[in-house]
């Protein structure tokens, strides 16, 4: 046998216990952003570039305001159609959280008011009732519901990507917070997705089996914002 045939079989037989130790090892799966390559990356929130996150800004030019937001001191505004309110610190309001996996909301609630169901494809979310009380739950993918009432003081997860939601079940105004494992953790309503992203009308119809054209119609407008 020549010597170059001996070590290409010689060379095949250490390469395919290593073959079979990768297709069976599990896989790692980060579930939550990047870890960050540095102390901090502060967004450049002036420069086009995007990359899977902002630039960094020079660290010369980071000041402690950089890591400060005074965004939910803000009032709420739940004199609207759901009686609800979100003010979210996320990564394209409060620059600091870029490259840390972080994001920040407050929830305000009129008497009756919904957040309606909706996910964040990017993040795993975290809710405290700060006061009143709310039934909250979310769906898994195969339609299980898990929801309950909690009041003041409670907490209450929302795993990544899934549908949940939140409403004022109590007999005053309510508020909450929520934190959430990512810079930018998007937010999807459901219904104003599938009504207000011009699908066509026949996909709507026979998913929700709804054969009036004028429902469909009121639907679309109602959540295209254009009515």
């Amino acid at each position: 046998m020549e010597s170059s045939t001996f070590f290409n079989i010689f060379a095949g037989l250490l390469v395919f216990p290593s073959l079979l130790l990768l297709q069976f090892a599990p896989l790692n799966v980060n579930a939550a952003d990047a870890d960050p390559l540095q102390d901090f990356c502060v967004a450049d929130l002036t420069k086009d570039l995007y990359l899977n996150g902002y630039p960094c800004k020079t660290p010369a030019a980071v000041t402690t305001d950089d890591f400060v937001f005074d965004g939910l001191t803000a009032p709420p505004q739940t004199n609207n159609s759901v009686g609800a309110s979100a003010i979210l610190a996320d990564v394209d309001t409060f620059a600091g959280l870029n490259s840390l996996g972080l994001s920040f909301a407050k929830l305000d609630f009129a008497k009756g008011g919904i957040i309606q169901p909706h996910t964040h494809p990017r993040a795993s979310e975290i809710i405290y009732v700060v006061k009143g009380t709310l039934y909250a739950g979310f769906v898994t993918a195969d339609n299980k519901l898990f929801a309950r009432v909690i009041s003041k003081g409670e907490v209450m997860i929302f795993p990544r990507g899934l549908i949940h939601f939140q409403l004022n079940v109590g007999d005053a105004p309510a508020q909450a917070v929520v934190a959430l494992n990512s810079q930018s953790p998007g937010f999807q309503t459901i219904s104003s997705a599938l009504f207000g992203s011009n699908i066509k009308d026949e996909v709507l119809q026979k998913s929700f089996l709804i054969l009036d054209q004028k429902t469909i119609d009121r639907l679309k407008a109602i959540f295209s914002g254009s009515k």
